[in-house]
């Protein structure tokens, strides 16, 4: 058993379980992860989460999405979506309009600016993610994926 994450983490007593050390161990993996895009995101001055919206808003196209659907494809849950959106509306990388029928329903879409700075980050981002999965080959990272399918299907 490696005692590498304990290492890191600077835990000088066994795990209680592998359960424990494998939950442990994706949290600390992802916080690293997420760390270096944050690092390579910043000097576009975009956060990750700010990210995942302009990339789910693209994939979305002209339809564009409510707020919910925003939040339902996110890869990490955000407590107040609602502020994250008036922020890059204020930043100019969204825009939201009401509907004329339901003016309850408010549509986001991504913007010309939105998209461009999307485009400036595609190779920015793909870039730090061979960068850190490089330990990994192509059979690997397929395998990687399967075992993170089967331990979020129960949830």
């Amino acid at each position: 058993m490696s005692n590498r994450l304990r290492d890191e983490i600077k835990q000088t007593r066994p795990f209680a379980s592998t359960e424990q050390e494998a939950f442990l161990s994706l949290g600390r993996t992802w916080a690293v992860l997420e760390h270096a895009l944050a690092e390579a995101l910043k000097p576009h001055g975009i956060t990750p989460t700010q990210y995942n919206v302009l990339r789910i808003l693209r994939g979305a196209g002209e339809r564009g999405l409510c707020r919910g659907e925003v939040v339902e494809r996110m890869i990490a849950r955000v407590p107040d979506a609602t502020r994250l959106l008036d922020r890059m509306e204020t930043a100019g990388l969204i825009a939201r309009e009401r509907s004329s029928e339901d003016r309850r329903f408010v549509t986001t879409h991504v913007t010309e600016e939105g998209l461009r700075l999307l485009v400036a980050l595609d190779d920015v981002v793909l870039a730090a993610h061979r960068q850190q999965f490089t330990a990994l080959d192509e059979a690997e990272l397929r395998r990687l994926i399967e075992l993170l399918d089967l331990v979020r299907a129960p949830a």
